[in-house]
């Protein structure tokens, strides 16, 4: 299993950030647009507080792992743990890992004066095939974190446009 962590500061609001990401319909604005990302099926459980999907909500997504060919993969995940303004988790159903589970954490920090909000990320995954799929292990964890770093220099010009 491999394990890939990620922290970004920026200088929003806690409820405004958190609202932003646990809106399912956002999800295809935070992946790479060469992946052509699209919600194929929502199925929701509001969460307490008037947020839209709180634990037991899927989110079925399809997705071009390789944009010059017509192939779209199906991923499906569940929220199984959610606090709202603190985290929610989400575990793939059904896709292309053996295990993926990602954990999206916000904790209001200020620095240098100025009011923000810290966006953690906690992702474990395994790829199918046992052995020969922990050979692949490395390639999807560079692309794991290319997929973060282009959503970090993304998500303030997001949040500007909600």
């Amino acid at each position: 299993m491999q394990r890939f962590q990620s922290e970004q500061w920026i200088p929003w609001p806690l409820e405004e950030v958190f609202a932003f990401f646990a809106q399912p319909g956002n999800l295809p604005l935070l992946m790479p647009p060469e992946l052509d990302t699209r919600v194929e099926r929502l199925a929701l459980v509001a969460a307490l507080e008037g947020f839209e999907a709180g634990a037991g909500s899927e989110i079925e997504i399809s997705f071009q792992p390789v944009p010059f060919l017509l192939l779209r993969v199906r991923w499906t995940a569940r929220i199984v743990a959610f606090a709202a303004r603190e985290f929610f988790l989400d575990e793939q159903v059904r896709g292309p890992f053996a295990l993926f589970r990602h954990r999206h954490g916000f904790v209001a920090e200020t620095r240098a004066g100025v009011a923000g909000t810290v966006v953690r990320d906690d992702v474990e995954f395994a790829l199918p095939l046992g052995a020969l799929g922990r050979l692949g292990e490395p390639i999807a964890l560079r692309q794991i974190k290319a997929m973060f770093a282009a959503r970090q220099q993304r998500l303030p010009e997001l949040l500007t446009r909600c």
